[in-house]
């Protein structure tokens, strides 16, 4: 990548890094990256796909392997705190997790590839809405639009903080960890605080709650039974003096190396809360949001990331145990050979979500290189 090439992509991260947009309100983001594409001469461009999904098809017009390079649209609502001239224009809202790099980094390949077609097969560069909440790799994937640009193999990145800068980790098998949010809802009934014993209150269930649901998942190390619960969120009743509680509310975070061990862990979650609400004969209501698959990396498709960063020249660790962050990117393993690796952020930079993360702009090339050497290996 020229020193002009980077210098341009490093002022459209700067650009999208401006006006963020979280999961599901992608509209202007993804416009924006259609416009942009469409500078590049792909194929074909599909906008709309899950949402605000897009797809750039670069085909050779020859028989091939089809390889999907995927990146994420969507920012988070947190409050930005940064001094960078391109801190968000958006209040509350922040690219906080470094999808604004993620994109620029898959609109640098786009760029090589409007240089250098693929010789053979062709190339799918994917930005997917909703990875925050794991609802946009699934809508992307159902889309009916979805079995033009579906490929054989796909490929992905994170930014890891932690991680030395431009260095590489990837693993086979169990890659991001499964999770889910887990919100229950007791149902009592009010009273005046001076007659509580004429209602019936959450608190004391609640109370027992909260430490037998971190029991069930105390975390520890990263194998097949690893099971960690994380209490997020409690509520009971209202915000009043006058008035005893007559419902309480409880988020917790589910989380499993596999699909297996989550579906375990939520039957046994699932029936301590029965459990303790039918002891105080309270009414409970469970619902879930933010679920996400395991994410499992194919090992043909690592060996093909591997080799991209040994021709590279990028430091390369192999790990044998997954992250516990979890990502949506397992939904498009279920239909491919797919592999995610995680690229350093820097040893002492900023944690993903913190207020004052900021993608760090020396990574833009490095991925774009690894892609586009990886996806050259099958395409030519």
């Amino acid at each position: 990548m020229t020193p002009e090439t980077l210098a341009r992509l490093t002022a459209l991260r700067h650009e999208l890094h401006q006006y963020p947009e979280v999961s599901g309100q992608e509209e202007k983001t993804a416009a924006r990256i259609a416009e942009l594409l469409s500078q590049y001469r792909p194929e074909e461009i599909v906008t709309g796909i899950g949402g605000h999904g897009v797809a750039a098809v670069f085909d050779s017009g020859e028989e091939g392997p089809s390889v999907g390079i995927r990146c994420e649209l969507d920012a988070l609502p947190i409050q930005e705190v940064s001094d960078a001239p391109y801190v968000s224009r958006v209040p509350g809202k922040g690219h906080l997790c470094g999808h604004d790099g993620h994109m620029t980094i898959v609109l640098g390949v786009a760029e090589e590839l409007a240089r250098q077609r693929p010789t053979r097969g062709r190339i799918v560069l994917i930005f997917q809405p909703a990875e925050e909440t794991g609802k946009g790799a699934l809508a992307y994937r159902a889309d009916p639009k979805f079995r033009n640009v579906a490929t054989d193999y796909v490929f992905s990145l994170h930014n890891l903080p932690g991680l030395a800068l431009g260095g590489v980790e990837l693993c086979t098998g169990p890659a991001n960890c499964a999770s889910r949010g887990m919100r229950v809802v007791l149902k009592g009934k009010t009273s005046h605080a001076a007659a509580p014993q004429d209602g019936l209150s959450p608190a004391k269930a609640m109370a027992r709650l909260m430490p037998a649901l971190a029991g069930l998942g105390p975390g520890g190390e990263l194998d097949s039974e690893y099971a960690l619960t994380t209490l997020t969120h409690a509520e009971l009743g209202e915000r009043t003096f006058g008035v005893a509680p007559g419902f309480g509310e409880l988020w917790v975070t589910l989380r499993t190396v596999s699909d297996g061990r989550m579906a375990r862990l939520v039957a046994d979650a699932e029936a301590l809360v029965r459990q303790h609400a039918e002891a105080d004969g309270l009414g409970v209501e469970i619902t879930y949001d933010d679920v996400f698959d395991a994410c499992t990396n194919d090992p043909d498709a690592v060996e093909i990331l591997a080799a991209a960063c040994r021709v590279q020249g990028v430091p390369l660790r192999l790990s044998e145990k997954p992250q516990k962050f979890s990502e949506d990117f397992g939904q498009f393993a279920k239909g491919a050979k797919a592999a995610m690796f995680w690229l350093g952020a820097g040893e002492e930079h900023p944690q993903l979500h913190n207020p004052d993360y900021d993608f760090p702009d020396d990574l833009i090339a490095v991925g774009a290189d690894i892609f586009l050497t990886a996806a050259r290996q099958l395409t030519g």
